[in-house]
């Protein structure tokens, strides 16, 4: 099992905040560093402001070395699929071959009001989500010297050079998330090295990690190909004091956490994480909510990671 860690910095958190998680997240031997790609903290207020995802994982490329970078996932909506393309490539460059690209449609129509982003209904977004996908991959694969194009109902692309390449042959992988329906199931089963379920009981997971392996199937293609992964809030702690502490920081409730999240004593953890590679799940993907509080990752680090 690869735990990872994952945050969320919109909700008020500086560039130096996230270095020293995943500095830390590097040091007690975690797979991966990944944050969100939001631009408007949800029910706080979210100081300083928002960081750009790209940018920052361009900054921790070169802070760190051994650790890999991500999104999950970056939002179709907010950039075209050219420059982004680019962004990616570079970033891969920077960190020697550590990033993993994670992509969906959008679906914060709050954050592209803030910063006047076009927010297009589901059906567009989720086309534009298909178009950026054959766009971004096709200017990946492209072999050096030959040109790319592509027409599509969103985007257009006319004899690109297809440059630069990301150092990862073929390309990064590519992680495509949510609750695996049918649009999101047949994408993941073309482009995704990665099907992610976020925040989900584990029979949720289960039923979208089927529908993944059915569109698999239908394409011909091994379903299991793909990494199969779920995202679960953590706390973890030696006592219930520690644990109550923790949940209050983030505020929430401990039963809650106990029930919809990994939360309890490393023991406690480590079972419900077993639950969810009983259904397939090789990784997991830990949102760390209160990023001032290093101490909770060495924890983990040191007592769940062993007995994994």
């Amino acid at each position: 099992m690869d735990l990872r860690i994952f945050v969320e910095p919109q909700q008020g958190a500086t560039y130096d905040d996230q270095l020293a998680v995943a500095r830390t997240a590097e040091a007690g031997g975690f797979g991966a560093f990944f944050r969100s790609d939001h631009y408007l903290a949800m029910n706080v207020e979210g100081l300083p402001g928002p960081t750009d995802a790209w940018t920052t994982l361009a900054g921790l490329a070169r802070e760190t070395s051994t650790i890999r970078l991500g999104t999950l996932v970056s939002s179709a909506t907010f950039r075209h699929p050219g420059p982004l393309a680019v962004t990616v490539a570079q970033v891969d460059q920077m960190s020697g071959g550590r990033v993993d690209f994670g992509l969906g449609a959008g679906w914060y129509a709050a954050e592209h009001e803030a910063y006047a982003i076009p927010f297009p209904d589901l059906r567009e977004r989720f086309d534009r989500l298909t178009e950026q996908l054959a766009v971004i991959s096709g200017l990946w694969t492209t072999p050096v010297g030959e040109k790319f194009s592509y027409s599509g109902d969103h985007y257009t692309v006319t004899d690109s050079p297809a440059l630069p390449k990301p150092v990862q042959s073929p390309a990064p992988p590519i992680v495509i998330g949510g609750a695996g329906k049918k649009r999101s199931a047949a994408l993941a089963a073309q482009y995704a090295a990665e099907f992610n379920v976020p925040f989900a009981p584990v029979e949720d997971v289960e039923a979208a990690f089927g529908r993944v392996r059915a569109a698999c199937t239908d394409r011909g293609r091994p379903a299991d190909d793909l990494t199969y992964s779920a995202a679960l809030v953590v706390c973890a702690g030696r006592s219930d004091a520690e644990l109550n502490r923790r949940a209050d920081n983030i505020g929430r409730g401990l039963d809650d956490l106990r029930r919809d999240g990994l939360a309890g004593s490393p023991d406690e953890i480590v079972d419900k994480i077993g639950t969810y590679a009983a259904i397939g799940a090789t990784r997991i993907y830990l949102q760390v909510l209160d990023m001032s509080d290093l101490e909770h990752v060495e924890f983990i680090a040191e007592t769940v990671i062993p007995q994994l």
